[in-house]
């Protein structure tokens, strides 16, 4: 698990905190939102596979900033379409919610 905070030479301001988690911390922690859709073309022409998305997970548990790490690319919105009405509990560093980003996986098997 990695953390940055402000540098040391850094303005006084506002601490901000970004967390790298695994999958399997946050893939527990998914409180609610939609399954993915499969897309009726890519099922019907046998395409599967795991799309991997980068995440921003906020301080409230909702999710932003989503790109395509890798995945078929005929599979890759519905996913992205899927994880961004995901909820999360917040993550918590020292007791305090923190902005997360990490790695979702989304499997599409038809």
């Amino acid at each position: 698990m990695l953390y940055s905070l402000r540098p040391p030479n850094a303005a006084p301001g506002p601490i901000v905190k970004t967390v790298d988690i695994t999958g399997g911390i946050v893939r527990g922690s998914l409180e609610h939102g939609n399954a993915p859709e499969y897309p009726i073309a890519a099922k019907a022409a046998g395409i599967r596979g795991t799309v991997v998305l980068e995440a921003k997970i906020g301080k409230d548990g909702s999710v932003s900033d989503l790109t395509v790490v890798s995945g078929p690319k005929e599979l890759q919105q519905a996913a992205i379409d899927a994880v961004r009405t995901w909820k999360y509990k917040p993550y918590l560093l020292n007791g305090e919610p923190a902005v997360v980003k990490a790695r979702v996986n989304v499997v599409f098997q038809p």
